[in-house]
């Protein structure tokens, strides 16, 4: 058996395979069944412990470039799947020449769109789907890559804050340059509504999307959204010298979009008139990421980050106030995560835990902990909303770590439902071992 492996450390050396078989033939015990989008080349997914990594098969050349931009991608904090390692030079038994193999991890607490549109109604699914793309597209075209296959197919979604973010999952048709020009933006977007509108008509067609959706309308909306957003963070803005507060403004909103402005630079092409000049090269996205990993270790998505870091002051206030005297913000952050974040993610059951992840359960917690005081008129502690989220919500939400590809999907609304028989017991000691945690009413 011949063939060539390049590969990251940190990762099985994927030695055992059957390289000198096409993947469309294989039947080895590292096999798993998942749920695929389209693609036009066999895919397979192995399995090494408790890690799963999908195979694509596909030429050389096409091979190569795509782990090549993967990783560029990756390491300019674009989401995109994490790119392992790449096989060429495979020859069959008889030493015929097979096409090569690219290797990616699985990104767990991703839902393909079909079974998005499978377990929401596409009207709660709208303004989520159509925000991640365009900030996708954003970004991307930021780092000057045109990606040139903007699909839904090509496109993973995690649940963010109760939002969704968008992860790039095929990169062999894209081309990377300094700079895009408008022309290739513009026509990375039309392709971009062409695909989407023909995926979603398949929906259509196969009674998963209401026959009420406009594909077409949505992708108008696309593109006008990607419109907005590229301007708000890449548009020259003029103003007059008694206007100079247009400047905090215009930083206020790329800062609460998620990015950073590094330096920008200022110009007086006349007396009494000033332009601000931002470079795509200097905005960078993940603010908010970067303020939490900081503050607490912990990695989250865009909203979620921001939904956590706002809980984070307002354990601080809270703690503050008790205590009598300020605190320094790192040992608010460690506090809170020792009281707060920890304890309420303990509690959750081990046969419950792969069907948000951690840093979503909690977002949920505090949605739901508000919600509860509100209706009942009176403040709960932290404790008891996540025992009754726990209970009452977790239970009968589908398993999103892994999706099994012959899931029974049932559709689950946003009023609380009742507890899933078949789940079984709550670990309500570890709900009770929380009750010294975090006393925070809502």
């Amino acid at each position: 058996m011949r063939f060539q492996l390049t590969a990251r450390t940190g990762h099985p050396d994927f030695l055992d395979l059957p390289w000198d078989v096409p993947l469309a033939e294989w039947d080895h015990p590292r096999l798993v069944e998942m749920p695929m989008g389209i693609h036009r080349h066999i895919v397979r997914t192995v399995q090494y412990d408790d890690r799963l990594y999908h195979l694509k098969e596909l030429p050389r050349r096409y091979a190569e470039r795509e782990w090549r931009f993967l990783r560029h991608l990756k390491t300019e904090a674009v989401p995109v799947v994490d790119v392992v390692g790449v096989v060429s030079r495979r020859l069959s038994p008889d030493d015929g020449p097979l096409e090569a193999v690219l290797i990616t991890e699985h990104l767990e607490f991703s839902v393909p769109y079909r079974l998005l549109f499978l377990r929401q109604e596409h009207r709660t699914l709208r303004d989520p789907i159509l925000d991640a793309l365009v900030h996708l597209l954003v970004r991307i075209h930021l780092n000057g890559f045109y990606w040139g296959d903007c699909s839904l197919s090509n496109t993973l979604f995690r649940r963010d804050a109760g939002r969704l973010s968008a992860y790039l999952v095929d990169t062999e048709t894209g081309e990377l340059y300094d700079e895009l020009s408008t022309g290739q933006r513009e026509m990375d977007v039309e392709l971009a509504i062409e695909k989407c509108a023909g995926e979603l008509l398949d929906l259509q067609a196969a009674g998963i999307l209401s026959p009420n959706a406009d594909p077409f309308e949505l992708g108008k909306e696309l593109q006008e959204r990607y419109h907005s957003l590229w301007a708000e963070l890449t548009t020259d803005e003029v103003f007059g010298d008694d206007e100079r507060y247009r400047i905090h403004e215009r930083l206020r909103r790329i800062n609460d979009l998620g990015y950073d402005v590094d330096e920008l630079e200022l110009v007086q092409d006349e007396p009494g008139v000033t332009r601000m000049k931002l470079k795509t090269s200097v905005v960078e996205p993940g603010r908010y990421r970067r303020i939490l990993r900081d503050l607490t270790g912990l990695d989250a998505q865009d909203h979620q980050a921001r939904r956590l870091l706002n809980d984070v002051h307002n354990f601080g206030a809270w703690l503050q106030q008790t205590e009598g005297r300020s605190l320094p913000e790192a040992v608010i952050a460690h506090r809170w995560r020792e009281r707060s974040f920890d304890p309420s993610v303990a509690a959750v059951p081990e046969e419950l835990r792969g069907r948000r992840d951690p840093v979503e359960v909690f977002h949920e917690v505090l949605d739901y902990w508000h919600h509860w005081s509100a209706e009942e008129g009176a403040d709960l502690d932290l404790p008891t909303a996540v025992f009754r989220y726990v209970d009452q919500v977790l239970t009968v939400l589908p398993e999103e770590r892994r999706i099994a590809p012959a899931e029974g999907d049932v559709e689950v609304e946003d009023d609380l439902l009742e507890m899933d028989a078949d789940t079984g017991p709550l670990d309500r000691d570890a709900v009770r071992e929380a009750a010294d945690a975090d006393p925070r009413t809502s």
